[in-house]
C-alpha cells in the first residue's frame, strides 16, 4: 500500500474530484478533520445558482470522505443557504 499522502495532496484532491464528479467548482474547504487511518472527512463550499447580486446566489455545504489514500469515497449535501446570510446563532 502507498504511503497516506499528506493533508494539503488529499485535500487538493477531494476538491478535484468533487468538481469532476459534480460539475460544481468547490469555492472553499470550510473545514477538514483526519479519521485516523481511515481518511479525511472535508466540508466544501460550493456556489449552485450563481445570482446577480453575488450576495443572493445559492450556496451548498457538502461533507466528502475521502479514504486513507486521499481518494474520494462519498459525498453528501448537509447545507444549502444564500451567501449573503450568517448563520443563525
Amino acid at each position: 500500500m502507498a504511503d497516506k499522502p499528506n493533508v494539503t495532496t488529499a485535500l487538493r484532491r477531494g476538491r478535484e474530484e468533487f468538481a469532476e464528479l459534480t460539475g460544481l467548482q468547490a469555492e472553499a474547504v470550510s473545514s477538514f478533520e483526519e479519521n485516523g487511518d481511515d481518511g479525511w472527512k472535508l466540508r466544501i463550499e460550493v456556489c449552485e445558482v450563481a445570482k446577480i447580486p453575488d450576495t443572493t446566489s445559492l450556496m451548498g455545504s457538502y461533507e466528502v470522505t475521502l479514504g486513507p489514500d486521499g481518494q474520494l469515497r462519498g459525498y453528501h449535501r448537509v447545507q444549502r443557504y444564500e451567501r449573503g446570510r450568517a448563520d443563525p446563532r
